[in-house]
């Protein structure tokens, strides 16, 4: 499975952008894919996630209501819009894909990474 994350960029608190990730090769052998974060100096955490057979979603409590992670029915694309940007959401933002049966919100349960795409809100 490929990952290819695109979308961040500067946009200032208060304003939103949307992330894509392209998902490409055995697609047939992920069963979960996951939007992280990682900001200078601290580790790398989960923003959102969703399994591809479910239609149930899962949120940080940090980004519950700001941000909405989806999926295009064809299992090629994955998106995260996020709202309501702060200068806390500022970090390199990564989707992933694993083989779970459930969700989890550990970078370790995620088999396969995108490159990053860095988003940076100014205050």
């Amino acid at each position: 499975v490929q990952l290819q994350a695109s979308g961040g960029g500067l946009v200032q608190a208060g304003g939103s952008l949307r992330l894509s990730c392209a998902v490409s090769g055995r697609t047939a052998s992920s069963y979960i894919m996951g939007w992280f974060r990682q900001a200078p100096g601290k580790e790398r955490e989960f923003v959102a996630g969703f399994r591809w057979s479910g239609g149930s979603t899962y949120y940080a409590d940090s980004v519950k209501g700001r941000f909405t992670i989806s999926r295009d029915n064809a299992k090629t694309t994955v998106y995260l819009q996020m709202n309501s940007l702060n200068a806390e959401d500022t970090a390199v933002y990564y989707c992933a894909a694993g083989q779970r049966l459930w969700v989890p919100q550990s970078p370790h349960e995620y088999t396969y990474w995108g490159q990053g795409t860095q988003v940076t809100v100014s205050s």
